[in-house]
């Protein structure tokens, strides 16, 4: 999702609670790190993690909450070339899996409320975030888990990732894959595997 179909990124929210962009990234860079944010990906809990975090910074408590209770205006900007090319996919009939790396919340989001800012997320036939799920990319179990989901093989799945270690794994999972660097790029990448775009 994030990087490939959306642009998340902490600064589309804390743009407006940090004026100064200096200070801004500070923050981001020493508090809401990307290394304490990675762990409610990895299935840790965000109400305990954002307790923890605040008790270790004092006078920062609001700024702190405003990351997981606003996460959703972190996912404002979608790229519009890759969800076009969703809707190219969906619209010849190909079934389509969301799989994420996310906290566990943001399943709700993408089976509602996601809809109605990006309505080409409302595609995909089911959702697997590894937050709610207790695994994630690169690990074998989340890829065996999409296809359990979709009841498919993976020899008949294609991965698109702008992470190479999760394109990795799931080529040796024995799924197809697309390192996602432009929409042009793996729009190509698809049609040379056949897919209907």
């Amino acid at each position: 999702m994030g990087g490939v179909l959306l642009d998340w990124n902490p600064r589309h929210l804390y743009r407006k609670l940090i004026p100064d962009p200096a200070e801004m990234e500070r923050f981001l860079s020493t508090v809401t790190t990307s290394q304490w944010h990675q762990v409610q990906d990895h299935g840790g809990d965000p109400v305990e993690s954002t307790r923890r975090l605040q008790a270790e910074n004092p006078g920062r408590e609001a700024l702190i909450a405003a990351f997981y209770d606003r996460f959703d205006e972190m996912c404002d900007h979608a790229f519009p070339e890759m969800g076009d090319v969703v809707e190219r996919l969906h619209h010849a009939g190909t079934p389509l899996y969301l799989l994420s790396n996310a906290p566990g919340f943001l399943d709700a989001w993408l089976r509602g409320p996601a809809h109605a800012r990006h309505p080409f997320l409302g595609r995909f036939r089911d959702y697997v975030v590894s937050g709610a799920v207790g695994c994630s990319k690169p690990q074998p179990e989340i890829y065996a888990l999409v296809c359990r989901t979709g009841r498919f093989r993976p020899g008949d799945a294609v991965l698109i990732d702008d992470v190479q270690a999760n394109v990795d794994g799931a080529l040796a999972f024995g799924m197809s894959a697309v390192h996602h660097r432009s929409a042009d790029e793996t729009a190509r990448a698809l049609r040379a595997m056949g897919l209907p775009i």
